[in-house]
């Protein structure tokens, strides 16, 4: 039987939503292997002057444990 972990992790990017998960794969892999998906939670943007400056996403992130 396999278990699966399941953490929350808070990321942003300049560039948008996409980019934003992207980021937070990518930080996440750095110490954790056997990632199988994300789970979007969330959603925010950040506005300066009536301007978007970023997106930030929250997502859970799923791994088997070995």
């Amino acid at each position: 039987m396999a278990l699966v972990k399941v953490i929350e992790v808070i990321a942003s990017s300049e560039k948008g939503i996409e980019s934003a998960i992207e980021n937070a794969v990518a930080e996440v892999s750095k110490t954790v292997r056997n990632i199988d998906s994300v789970w979007l939670k969330d959603t925010k943007v950040h506005v300066k002057d009536g301007k978007v400056i970023s997106y930030g996403v929250i997502c859970k992130v799923s791994f088997r444990v070995d």
